[in-house]
C-alpha cells in the first residue's frame, strides 16, 4: 500500500568502501544516541586510545562513547551540532593511532559465536551500540524484551530505499559474512532459530553475496523486495517479511518484530567477535555534481570540512548539503561541525533538487492519500495542524506518520504537507504527553 518511485541516484552503489584519512583534531558530542545523555568521564589533559570509554550512559536508555582516535583531550565545552545547536562535546588532539589492546584488529572472520544470550546484550551496551539506520536507538534496549511480549522474528533492514545513499549496498557486497554473522549474534540474543534480510530487488550483486554465504550459517534468509520507497522503513518492512501489520501506536515487539540495520548488524559483529567498540560509521559522498561520490568508513568526531575539502570542496551549483537521502535527511546549517553515530551521508544537492516550488491550492486529486504508505489522509493532516486542531489531528492518527515525505513528493500543487504534519505531530506529541502527567 503506498509508496513512491523517486529518482534512485545510486551513483555511489560500485564504488568500494575506503577509510578516510584520520583527522588532526576530533570532537565528538557527548550524546549520539536517543535517550538519555551520557556522562562524560574524561578531564582536560587525559591520554585516550582508541576505543577508550570517554562517555557514560548510565540511564536505562541511553548508550556509551568511545574515543575514536588516541591522542589529548583538549577541552570538554559546548559545540554546535550540524543543526546549530550547542551540545557537550570532548574535543581530542589527535597524536599517532594508538588502540586499546583488547580490541582484535586482525581481518581474520570469527564465525563461531561464543557468548550467551545476556552476555551478547551486555557486551553491546558496553561497546556502545546504537541503530545506525536513523534513530540512534540503543541496541541492547531493543533486545532486552519487556515482559509480556514475545520476539518471533529477527529482521535486517537491508532496503537502503533513500535515493543516492549506498553504504548498506557496499557492506553487503564488501564485508557480507562479518554481517551476517552480526545478524546470527542478534539472532541468538532473542532466542531465535532463523534472521531474516530484506534487500530491495536493484541490489542484485548484493543478493548474490549474501545468498552464497548464507548457505554455511543455517537460519539465514535473505528476502528480496520491491524497489518502492519506502520499503525500508521499519512497519512496511515487517508488513513485506512477515505479513504483520504493526497497529497505529504500537512497536515492532507488539507483533513479534525486532528490526535493526546492516551497519548495526556489522558493528554488533564487531562488538562480540573483535571486542570493538563503535568508533566510526559508514557514509555516502554524493550529489548530482560530485564528480566522484565514495562512500567511506569515516572516524566519529571527523570534521565535515576535512571530508568536503578532500574531495574538491563544495560544487558550484550545491544550493543545499544534506545528512542523510533526500527524502528524509535534514538539511546541515552548520557545515563547521562533525560526524556522529548513523551519520550516513553528506549529499550535495543543487538548485533545482533544492528550491521549492510556489504552493498552489489543492486541486482534490488524492495523490497524497495514494502514495501514504500509512494508509493516512495528508491533505487532510496537513489542513488540521495548519489550524493548530489537534485533538482532530490525534484521531485522524496525525502520530501514525513516518514523515517518509511520499505526499509531499507526489502533490502537483507543491503543497508542503509534511511541514504541516510535522508541527502537527509536535505539537499534538505535546498534548498527549500533558494529558499523560495530568493522569498520573
Amino acid at each position: 500500500m503506498g509508496g513512491i518511485h523517486p529518482e534512485e541516484n545510486k551513483f555511489a552503489h560500485p564504488i568500494k568502501l575506503e577509510d578516510f584519512l584520520i583527522p588532526q583534531q576530533v570532537v565528538m558530542f557527548a550524546t549520539q544516541h536517543l535517550g538519555a545523555p551520557s556522562t562524560v568521564i574524561v578531564a582536560k589533559g587525559d591520554k585516550v586510545k582508541v576505543g577508550q570509554l570517554i562517555a557514560k550512559g548510565e540511564a536505562f536508555i541511553s548508550a556509551n562513547l568511545h574515543a575514536s582516535c588516541s591522542g589529548t583531550v583538549a577541552k570538554i565545552d559546548m559545540v554546535s551540532d550540524i543543526a546549530g545547536l550547542k551540545k557537550q562535546a570532548i574535543t581530542i588532539t589527535v597524536e599517532g593511532d594508538e588502540w586499546e589492546e583488547s580490541i582484535d584488529r586482525t581481518p581474520d572472520i570469527v564465525s563461531d559465536i561464543k557468548m550467551e544470550k545476556n552476555e551478547i546484550i551486555a557486551c553491546i551496551k558496553e561497546k556502545g551500540i546504537v541503530g545506525l539506520g536513523g534513530a540512534c536507538f540503543p541496541t541492547h534496549v531493543k533486545l532486552m524484551i519487556p515482559d509480556g511480549k514475545k520476539a518471533q522474528y529477527c529482521i535486517i533492514n537491508a532496503a537502503e530505499c533513500e535515493p543516492y545513499i549506498s553504504i548498506d549496498n557496499r557492506i553487503m557486497i564488501e564485508r557480507g559474512e562479518e554481517l551476517i554473522i552480526g545478524a546470527c549474534i542478534l539472532r541468538k540474543a532473542l532466542a531465535l532459530n532463523d534472521v531474516y534480510i530484506g534487500v530491495e530487488h536493484n541490489k542484485q550483486e548484493a543478493i548474490a553475496n549474501l545468498q552464497q554465504i548464507a548457505t554455511k550459517y543455517s537460519g539465514v534468509h535473505v528476502v528480496t523486495l520491491k524497489t518502492k520507497y519506502p520499503q525500508g522503513a521499519e512497519k512496511q518492512l515487517i508488513k513485506s517479511i512477515t505479513g504483520r501489520e504493526v497497529p497505529a501506536g504500537k512497536l515492532p515487539i507488539d507483533v513479534g518484530c525486532v528490526v535493526d540495520n546492516v551497519s548495526t548488524a556489522l558493528a554488533v559483529y564487531e562488538a562480540v567477535q573483535k571486542n570493538k567498540p563503535l568508533i566510526s560509521n559508514y557514509m555516502t559522498y554524493s550529489g548530482k555534481s560530485v564528480a566522484n561520490p565514495k562512500n567511506y568508513r569515516v572516524r566519529l568526531g571527523t570534521p565535515l570540512k576535512d571530508i568536503i575539502e578532500a574531495n574538491g570542496g563544495l560544487a558550484e551549483d550545491t544550493e543545499k548539503v544534506i545528512s542523510g537521502g533526500p527524502m528524509m535527511g535534514k538539511s546541515i546549517s552548520n557545515i563547521n561541525s562533525y560526524t556522529i553515530k548513523g551519520f550516513s551521508s553528506l549529499l550535495q544537492l543543487n538548485a533545482k533538487e533544492a528550491k521549492r516550488l510556489e504552493p498552489q491550492n489543492c486541486i482534490r486529486c488524492a495523490r497524497c492519500v495514494e502514495a501514504c504508505p500509512m494508509g493516512l489522509e495528508p491533505y487532510l493532516l496537513s489542513l488540521l495542524s495548519k489550524q493548530n486542531r489537534l485533538e482532530d489531528c490525534e484521531k485522524e492518527q496525525i502520530m501514525s506518520c513516518i514523515e517518509c515525505g511520499s505526499c509531499q513528493f507526489t502533490c502537483p500543487s507543491a503543497r508542503p504537507l509534511l511541514d504541516y504534519i510535522r508541527l502537527g505531530k509536535n505539537r499534538t506529541g505535546g498534548m498527549i504527553r500533558a494529558r499523560m502527567q495530568q493522569n498520573k
